[in-house]
């Protein structure tokens, strides 16, 4: 066990961890030393500004109450004249101010108290009772305060948090606006373990060992000097202490003094671990006990994972002695309909579909994300890359972080990287995306220096990139500034970054940013040295939209419904192992100029559209081009049964085409492997739209603010087929123990309110985002629309998972 001492710190800032369950009043439960507390419920929210409202004595009385995570600009409207403009969707901005009355425990009153906010967009203020705590402007990163001297121990306490986004534009995408993430109330003891203060990692791992290293900080905050002692389980996945490393391994007890912060290090061998690896989400715990006079004083829980990993010049990357690409998408934090306060089960269910189509890694774009969804791609087993900015010093819009950077750049880094380091999904970490100030060269050079530095003081164990900005052009390959980087990241010209390992054999490559073209995928396929790739997007986002009324960026694998697009197959075909077949028609744009009606340059830059269904617009005789994307050796097209003929999968995996003379009826196509049937897909032409019908992507849900249910609406005909032109106006309703939370539906250019009970729908279908209210029942949603029959199902209402 190794022990350091270093000055105390008495910022004490924010950590993901475990949530109890709200009480009236925060109070010690027994047997416990650190008290965790979900702090979501029962705010008072006003949209504008308010001067004054940071006092104890302002009459709040009027102020609607709610839960948070919560994102006020989602609610709308969306507007032409939102300053916000095509990058932040032309969704409103402004100031939001939010206010809590809560009590602690006068048993309490010699404990420290913290709050910690996962999240606020942006430019925070937080008061306790009128006392002003601090300012913190960037609105992705997690950060706290301690409340101990201004706590009234057992009377009534104001929290008060100011979230401006009024100075616009701010950012190139949707952002939204409030407490759009989780807050915790924790209590301590005068000697503790501060946020992020116990770093776990992996060292040596083999099949048959693993070496833990315990990292944990303790600060003695009492007047006296203690004698503290560590103790470590580490548990598996299912409670069951595997290892352990108790007082023992110090040969006395470590002496602290007042003002001190000891760093206290254990090792501790695990036989047989159970290795994390991509979709093995295998997870361990690490409980760690503060120890004095016989008594815990700080308990500490990490969650980890067993794994090694690395990149090599040569071959690219390597998890757990296997080598192979990172196939990834680049994912910003925005939920669709519910904004960027997202309930956990949205992003599950988005994972999920980014699985099947053979993602495997995710790009935090551009930004650190929400810690619970690292803790779900922990879970998934998904590779992350944890990005912290889009600009530097050079502003992309005049609000933006660059106002920021100098005072606080760092600063981020190190709280992000400490809240972010213990999870195994993290393997690099990324300094920057397409950073505006690499003309400058020394510049750029001294800034990314001190933030690679700033990373690796925080985390040793991991690499750091960043998303090159055409670095031919601003020379990042010949003025040095590449290599400082560990692994070197490009954004697209893949032939750019093959280039220049060729130039210097030793760089690690990697491709940060790329689109859905076939040869970005054949140079990385091609070029063991290419580790990977992360395609821009995994799935559509709000923002960065271009003309009004587009409101959303339509380049996702997925729908910003979560639902898959013809050319997430095409990726599929690419990615996946599994034998799968797909069909759909390529039918060429109209193209528009500037001035015409409809107008959009992100549309121009895509002459061709992707439908997958046979009932064209056009129904006469004609020809069309239809796409088959596969994986299998050989496929067949048939058309109403006839044989259109079979094709061998080609050696640069692009698309098999067909030239069809349209007939109405079945379309199908027939995957075989070794003359064997392995995949099948068949596209149906519609009739007259006839009725409703419901499906729903699982059986029961929680009544926990992370689970949503999934009720897509379909508008088919006679036979069940979906009508794929119909934009019929779906109405929901619900009855029993849950409610509609959202609705949305895959337009773009729509601008119909989310919270809504109702939803015009697109290419036929639009969606119900439904929540539970109650700990246990049914929940009956029904669809109806005028003119068609209506269609109704029911969900059970599970017990609570608990926690956020």
């Amino acid at each position: 066990m190794r022990i350091s001492l270093r000055p105390s710190i008495f910022l004490i800032i924010s950590a993901f961890v475990l949530a109890a369950t709200n009480t009236p009043a925060i109070a010690q439960r027994p047997g416990t030393a650190r008290i965790t507390s979900s702090f979501d419920s029962d705010w008072l929210f006003l949209k504008g500004d308010s001067p004054g409202a940071e006092k104890n004595e302002f009459t709040d009385s009027s102020w609607r109450k709610l839960d948070v995570p919560h994102d006020w600009s989602i609610e709308g409207p969306a507007d032409e004249k939102n300053p916000t403009g095509q990058g932040g969707g032309f969704m409103p901005s402004g100031v939001g101010w939010y206010r809590k009355h809560f009590t602690v425990s006068s048993e309490l009153r010699d404990r420290l108290v913290f709050i910690e906010f996962d999240g606020v967009m942006a430019n925070s203020d937080v008061w306790i009772n009128g006392f002003h705590l601090g300012n913190r402007p960037y609105g992705y990163v997690s950060f706290g305060y301690e409340l101990t001297p201004h706590i009234n121990f057992g009377k009534d306490n104001v929290i008060a948090v100011r979230a401006d986004t009024s100075k616009e534009p701010a950012s190139r995408w949707y952002t939204g606006a409030g407490i759009y993430r989780h807050v915790r109330l924790v209590i301590k003891g005068a000697v503790h373990i501060p946020e992020w203060g116990t770093f776990v990692s992996t060292p040596q791992v083999t099949a048959k060992e693993a070496l833990i290293r315990v990292t944990t900080e303790v600060m003695n905050r009492s007047p006296n000097a203690k004698y503290i002692s560590l103790e470590v389980d580490v548990t598996s996945a299912n409670g069951k202490t595997i290892a352990a490393a108790g007082p023992a391994a110090q040969k006395q007890p470590l002496k602290v003094e007042p003002k001190q912060t000891a760093t206290l290090e254990s090792e501790i061998r695990v036989a047989n671990p159970q290795l994390w690896n991509v979709g093995e989400g295998d997870l361990y715990r690490a409980l760690v006990r503060i120890r004095a006079d016989g008594k815990t004083l700080d308990d500490d829980t990490v969650s980890f994972g067993i794994r090694e990993f690395h990149f090599d010049p040569a071959t690219g990357f390597w998890l757990n002695g296997k080598n192979f690409k990172i196939k990834g998408a680049c994912l910003h934090h925005d939920g669709g309909a519910f904004g960027a306060a997202v309930p956990l089960a949205v992003w599950e269910h988005r994972l999920n579909e980014l699985r099947k189509l053979g993602v495997n890694a995710i790009r935090t774009a551009h930004n650190p994300p929400a810690p619970e969804f690292l803790a779900l791609t922990d879970r998934m087993g998904f590779i992350v890359m944890d990005e912290l900015f889009d600009q530097w010093t050079v502003a992309k819009n005049p609000f933006d972080y660059h106002l920021h950077f100098n005072d606080w750049s760092k600063i981020d880094v190190r709280d992000t990287v400490r809240r972010d380091r213990n999870h195994p999904s993290v393997i690099i970490y990324s300094a920057g995306n397409e950073i505006h100030d690499t003309p400058n060269a020394e510049l750029a050079k001294n800034i990314l220096r001190g933030l690679v530095d700033e990373f690796h003081r925080n985390d040793p164990t991991r690499p750091v990139t960043q998303g090159l900005f055409r670095p031919n052009v601003s020379h990042d390959y010949d003025n040095g500034l590449a290599d400082l980087l560990d692994v070197v990241g490009q954004n697209y010209r893949e032939q750019e970054i093959l280039a220049a390992y060729r130039q210097k054999p030793t760089r690690k490559i990697l491709g940060t940013e790329n689109t859905h073209e076939l040869v970005q995928w054949l140079a990385m396929r091609d070029h063991p040295e290419y580790s990977g790739q992360f395609i821009w997007s995994a799935v559509d986002y709000l923002g960065e939209a271009g003309r009004w009324p587009r409101i959303a960026n339509n380049s996702g694998l997925l729908y910003k419904t979560g639902t898959p697009k013809p050319i997430g197959f095409q990726r599929q075909s690419w990615w996946s192992d599994k034998p799968m077949v797909y069909v759909a028609r390529r039918v060429a744009r109209t193209p528009l100029a500037p001035t015409d009606p409809g107008y959009n340059p992100i549309d121009e830059r895509r002459p061709q559209v992707l439908f997958s269904d046979w009932t064209p617009k056009n129904l006469q005789p004609h020809e069309e081009t239809v796409e088959v994307y596969s994986n299998c050796d050989e496929v067949e097209l048939f058309l109403n049964a006839n044989s259109l003929g079979k094709q061998i999968r080609p050696k640069d995996d692009s698309a098999r085409t067909w030239k069809v003379n349209f007939s109405a009826g079945i379309l199908k196509a027939v995957g075989s492997n070794g003359g064997r049937v392995v995949a099948t897909h068949e596209l149906h032409s519609s009739g007259t739209a006839w009725k409703l019908l419901l499906n729903v992507d699982k059986s029961a849900i929680a009544n926990d603010w992370n689970d949503v249910a999934f009720v897509n609406a379909y508008v088919v005909d006679e036979l069940g087929t979906v009508v794929p032109d119909a934009e019929n106006l779906i109405s929901f309703k619900v009855a029993g123990a849950g409610f509609i939370a959202a609705v949305d539906s895959a337009n773009s250019n729509s601008h119909e309110p989310y919270q809504a009970s109702q939803r015009r729908a697109y290419q036929g279908m639009c969606l119900a985002l439904i929540k539970a209210r109650a700990n246990k029942g049914k929940i009956t949603i029904t669809a109806t629309s005028p003119g068609l029959r209506s269609a109704s199902m029911e969900l059970s209402v599970s017990p609570s998972k608990g926690g956020n």
